[in-house]
């Protein structure tokens, strides 16, 4: 177990310091929440359940009586919550000797950095991991894939055929795809691309795409399609936690899709051993990210 000990924070019993730095820098604004829909819990996991629609009316012959269908349950997305904890302890002396309130105060700042970074890499994570078969979802199938799989039979895609490079041919494409999505049943379905989501790396290239009323890189004055048809109407979104520098992202209206549940809200504490007398310092945090219909997220991965 690491302790603090007045050895490893010295120069916080001599006077003189000017600053001390490293703990915790200025962050990225959260991200976490573009990438789901923040939900409450109040059970040890949550469980969404799928069902079939209805399939196309039939014509009812003369004398005849209605046909009947029937629904059947779909597949089910089980968010199981897990803690997340991290902290540290402090000896009586380098509490006691710290002129500078540097060992327990300052360093209470870096663990609710910690604590933060922790949360917006496990979101990412679910995007990280989403052309990797090893994480699947309630289908058995990966989050982005060309063969995911309908309660009623038969297969279908949110993946580009090909995968490709961000670009305006690659994006029309994409939201082409979504104008021809059925449901489980084979019904046409409204979906909507709502945001765009890249790495760090694709900003320059996302906003010569989107950020014009005109094509670029095109000698002919051609409107810019894709943003007068308003294809991505909340524009883009930048996360610094996805660890690909080729793939994207379109995140779609469809409701029960990409989820955040948090069990427990970030919690901070304070406490002493009753023999050392040492300081301890904690922070816990209980929650589960995933997703529930993939026809919430479109993608490819980029190369």
């Amino acid at each position: 177990m690491a302790i603090v000990t007045q050895s490893t924070w010295a120069k916080a019993v001599w006077p003189g310091v000017n600053a001390w730095y490293g703990q915790a820098y200025n962050e990225h604004k959260v991200e976490y929440t573009d990438l789901f829909t923040t939900n409450k819990s109040d059970r040890a996991y949550v469980e969404d359940v799928g069902t079939s629609g209805f399939g196309l009316a039939g014509v009812i012959d003369e004398g005849s009586g209605v046909g009947f269908d029937t629904q059947s349950q779909g597949f089910t997305t089980r968010y199981v919550h897990v803690r997340y904890g991290l902290g540290f302890i402090v000896t009586k002396i380098a509490f006691d000797d710290d002129q500078y309130q540097v060992v327990g105060a300052k360093r209470a700042k870096a663990l609710a950095f910690s604590m933060r970074q922790t949360k917006e890499t496990v979101g990412a994570n679910v995007y990280n991991r989403a052309f990797n078969s090893a994480y699947t979802g309630g289908d058995g199938i990966q989050l982005i894939s060309t063969a995911h799989v309908n309660v009623a039979g038969g297969t279908w895609s949110n993946r580009l055929a090909t995968d490709a490079v961000l670009s305006e041919a690659a994006l029309e494409q994409l939201t082409i795809n979504m104008g021809n999505a059925t449901n489980d049943r084979g019904l046409r379905i409204a979906i909507q691309a709502q945001t765009l989501h890249i790495p760090l790396s694709l900003q320059y290239e996302a906003q010569r795409i989107l950020g014009s009323q005109f094509r670029v890189g095109t000698a002919e004055n051609d409107i810019n399609a894709l943003v007068a048809m308003n294809k991505i109407p909340m524009g883009i979104r930048v996360n610094h936690y996805f660890t690909s520098t080729t793939a994207w992202f379109l995140r779609t209206n469809v409701q029960e899709g990409m989820k955040y549940f948090t069990r427990e809200d970030d919690k901070f504490a304070m406490d002493n051993d009753w023999d050392t007398d040492n300081a301890k310092f904690k922070a816990t945090s209980r929650y589960s990210f995933g997703w529930t219909d993939a026809r919430a997220l479109w993608g490819t991965s980029g190369s």
